[in-house]
């Protein structure tokens, strides 16, 4: 299943909610990096991540970017209760990234 996209305005307010956990990936529409770590979410929701993974533009969430200082893309963000507890930049597999939203 494609992960959800967000648009600023909705992921400020899940970064300002106390809603448990949630992942982001920042990414691009031309970055084919961007695109193979997509589908490796994918496989890691479908494989039973139990809280919404969703993406973003990067172009489009200046403030976050600003905010969480993301350097390139992809990058992953993992919140906790709002708060930013992890920022992943190396896709390395489905298994890594699945322990990673696991933990």
């Amino acid at each position: 299943m494609p992960l959800r996209e967000l648009q600023e305005p909705e992921l400020i307010q899940i970064s300002e909610a106390d809603i448990g956990r949630a992942a982001v990936l920042f990414s691009t529409p031309m970055c084919g990096t961007c695109k193979v770590a997509e589908r490796m979410l994918e496989v890691a929701e479908a494989a039973g991540v139990d809280y919404p993974l969703s993406k973003i533009n990067i172009n489009f969430a200046p403030r976050l970017r600003e905010r969480w200082r993301i350097a390139s893309v992809p990058c992953l963000v993992v919140l906790k209760n709002g708060q930013l507890v992890r920022q992943e930049y190396a896709m390395r597999s489905v298994d890594y990234l699945y322990s990673l939203l696991k933990d």
